[in-house]
């Protein structure tokens, strides 16, 4: 069924046009900056002579950015998007100044955790705050515009990342970035500011020491897929009961054994997360070593995945019926599942190395997983906001980033435990990222239960 188009139900309606365009504006920008600055790492850590810190610099963004969610969803019920988004953007700029003048690679290590912190409360800003300025009933849409968002610079992001550290440097990248901050917050800032303060209620300040405790189980946890045997494992349980425990006090009760309702919708969000995660990360591999892909080549069907996610968004976008979304959402799943299943198939059946139409069923199936992911994924924010009253937005929505980033790091560090170097052989991280899409399709109606 298809979404009416008349002038009050449109997304980029007079009264919400800035706040969306900000909104994809921002989106834009943060997916350039994770994708452009994972594509010039490697010159960065040559320039500063930081080969050590190369993995510090991906885990402490992702670390600082659990403490970011769980401030953001305070800041946003207790004070109001607006200043939420201040906040973030302050950060973020600053993060990226820092690094983009870093004379060493700690310096830039911090300024990578403050990139961490301030997206963070972005991402957490940019979904309540735009769904307060967006009717219910084109929040739908407004997901799928945010997947959207982040397709043009997945295709042309390592491209110009390169172009810049080729021609201006590495330090351009960054630079780059945070000359878009400002063009981002003069179209995000005024719409926000409309929407008004929160309750005005104290802070909760002890939920910041539990969100320092799942910062450091993140960082234990990347650290533990950088590391191999006995070290490896060890490290991967403590990161594991840190970010565990603090989960269980973070996130709703229930979330952890995926209770009917919110707490399933929040652990199915972390679910297909870690699942598209994991793959993704070791898919390049398998198509440069198993089938004798280029770089290039295996970098040009991450993009097809990230063309058929934003597709899958779109076509959701348009489902109106509730039993027909409930049904896409258990579908979008099981196709992501389905998926991967047909990446996984030439490895069980013995395709040959360099084989065309071994990989070419590689890159089908890959197809299939984003636009299974982009059928469900969208449809969770959605029911999010359906299952949370006003005054809880920020808190849940903070919950569902969380889940979302502390499941992908045990995930990905379990894929770290499973893979093993010397044989490049990706066959058993495959196989858990499918154990991972076929739990999310059984557990997907405990998620629709209370919907119904």
């Amino acid at each position: 069924m298809t979404v009416p188009t008349t002038g009050a139900e449109r997304l980029f309606a007079p009264g919400r046009r800035a706040a969306c365009g900000g909104a994809v504006a921002l989106i834009s920008m943060l997916a350039f900056e994770s994708i452009a600055v994972a594509t010039a790492m490697p010159a960065v850590a040559e320039a500063l002579d930081g080969l050590p810190f190369y993995a510090l610099a991906f885990g402490a963004t992702l670390a600082t950015s659990v403490l970011g969610m769980t401030a953001a969803g305070q800041l946003c019920d207790k004070r109001g998007p607006y200043r939420a988004a201040l906040a973030g953007l302050a950060a973020f700029l600053a993060g990226l100044l820092l690094a983009g003048f870093a004379p060493s690679m700690p310096v830039l290590v911090l300024g990578r955790a403050l990139q961490g912190l301030g997206s963070g409360v972005l991402g957490v800003t940019l979904y309540v705050g735009v769904a307060q300025v967006v009717p219910a009933a084109l929040h739908p849409r407004m997901f799928a515009m945010f997947a959207g968002a982040w397709v043009v610079p997945g295709l042309v992001g390592p491209a110009l990342a390169s172009f810049l550290t080729a021609y201006l440097g590495w330090r351009s990248v960054f630079l780059t970035v945070a000359a878009a901050v400002p063009v981002a917050a003069g179209l995000m800032l005024p719409a926000l500011r409309r929407v008004g303060a929160g309750t005005g209620e104290a802070l909760q300040w002890g939920a910041m020491r539990w969100a320092v405790l799942a910062s450091v189980g993140a960082l234990v946890l990347h650290a533990a897929s950088q590391q191999t045997g006995l070290r490896a494992a060890a490290l991967f349980l403590t990161g594991l009961g840190l970010a565990g425990g603090a989960a269980a006090l973070l996130l709703p009760a229930g979330s952890l054994r995926a209770a009917r309702g919110l707490p399933a919708v929040i652990a199915l969000r972390g679910l297909i997360a870690a699942t598209f995660a994991s793959a993704e990360a070791f898919l390049p591999l398998l198509l440069t070593h198993h089938f004798g892909w280029s770089l290039t080549q295996a970098g040009g069907a991450l993009s097809a995945g990230a063309v058929t996610w934003s597709l899958g968004s779109a076509v959701q976008a348009r489902v109106q019926r509730p039993a027909a979304r409930r049904r896409l959402l258990t579908g979008g799943f099981a196709l992501a599942a389905v998926g991967l299943g047909v990446v996984i198939a030439p490895l069980l059946g013995g395709g040959s190395t360099g084989s065309t139409g071994s990989a070419g069923w590689v890159l089908a199936g890959w197809a299939g997983v984003g636009l299974g992911i982009g059928l469900s994924f969208p449809m969770l924010s959605v029911l999010l906001l359906q299952l949370s009253a006003p005054e809880e937005q920020g808190r849940n929505t903070s919950s569902l980033q969380l889940s979302d980033a502390l499941t992908s790091s045990a995930a990905l560090a379990l894929a770290g435990l499973l893979f093993d170097p010397a044989t490049r052989q990706v066959l058993p991280v495959l196989l858990l990222a499918l154990g991972l899409a076929v739990a999310t399709t059984l557990l997907s109606p405990r998620a629709r239960a209370m919907t119904s």
